[in-house]
C-alpha cells in the first residue's frame, strides 16, 4: 500500500482555451517549491469535461490507486466491542499512531525519518487548532490501528485509517469507525464523510456508508525533468 505526494491540486475549474496557460501555471509553482511530483484531483466538477484526457495527454499518469470515492454515512456504523478505541491524548500514543500508518504505508526509512522529523511540530499544532483527533485501536492491549480524523461543521471528515496486517479482519478498521462516529455525533454533526481506495470501499459499504462522487488521481512527475 502506498500513498500520492502530499502535494496536490484540486478544485480545478479551467477555461476550455486557458488550459495549457493554467497547467503551466499549476507546474510552475510545484517546481518553485522544489516539489518534483504532485497529483491533480479531478473531481466531477472539474471543468473542461475533458481536463483527465488533456492532462494524460500532457504526461500525466493515473496514480496507482487512481479512483477516490467520496462516500457519506449518517447512520450508526455496526460495533466491534472485542476491540478498544482510544482517543490519543498524549505525544507519545500521536507518535504510536503514526508509526502504525508509516508502517502499514511500507514508507522507506528516509520517508519515515523525515516524517518523524516534524512529528512534535505537528502534534502541537493538532493541539493549538483543536481541528481533529487521532484514534489508536487496541487488540489484547496491543495497539493494532490507528485512525483520523477532522472536524468540520457539517460532519466529521474520516482522514485515514491503517490496521496492522496481521490483525487484519478483526474489526479494528470498523471500530475506528464507529468512536469517530460517537465524536461526530458529540459534537452534533452525526454524518461521517471519507474519500475511499479499493480497499477501504468494500468495508466502508459494509458498515453502512454510500458513494456520492468520485474522484481521479494523477500523477504529475514534470518537476523529475528540471
Amino acid at each position: 500500500m502506498s500513498f500520492p505526494p502530499a502535494g496536490g491540486a484540486y478544485r480545478l475549474r479551467f477555461a476550455p482555451e486557458d488550459v495549457d496557460v493554467r497547467v503551466d501555471a499549476v507546474r510552475g509553482w510545484f517546481r518553485e517549491r522544489r516539489r518534483e511530483q504532485f497529483v491533480w484531483w479531478i473531481g466531477p466538477s472539474a471543468t473542461p469535461s475533458d481536463l483527465e484526457a488533456r492532462l494524460l495527454a500532457g504526461g500525466a499518469t493515473r496514480w496507482e490507486d487512481g479512483v477516490i470515492t467520496v462516500m457519506v454515512t449518517e447512520q450508526a456504523p455496526t460495533e466491534a466491542p472485542e476491540v478498544d478505541v482510544r482517543r490519543v491524548e498524549r505525544f507519545e500514543e500521536f507518535a504510536l499512531a503514526r508509526e502504525i500508518a508509516w508502517e502499514v504505508a511500507e514508507f522507506t526509512e528516509q520517508q519515515t525519518a523525515e516524517y518523524r522529523a516534524t512529528l512534535r511540530a505537528k502534534w502541537e499544532e493538532r493541539a493549538r487548532s483543536g481541528n481533529g483527533a487521532t484514534y489508536l485501536a487496541y487488540v489484547d492491549g496491543e495497539a493494532v490501528a490507528s485512525g483520523d480524523m477532522l472536524f468540520l461543521p457539517f460532519c466529521g471528515f474520516l482522514s485515514g485509517a491503517s490496521t496492522r496486517p496481521d490483525y487484519r479482519g478483526r474489526g479494528a478498521f470498523r471500530a475506528l469507525v464507529h468512536a469517530r462516529w460517537d465524536e461526530s455525533v458529540r459534537r452534533r454533526t452525526p454524518a461521517l464523510v471519507v474519500g475511499a481506495g479499493k480497499m477501504s470501499r468494500p468495508i466502508l459499504e459494509q458498515i453502512g456508508f454510500r458513494p456520492v462522487a468520485e474522484q481521479h488521481l494523477l500523477l504529475d512527475s514534470s518537476g523529475l525533468s528540471t
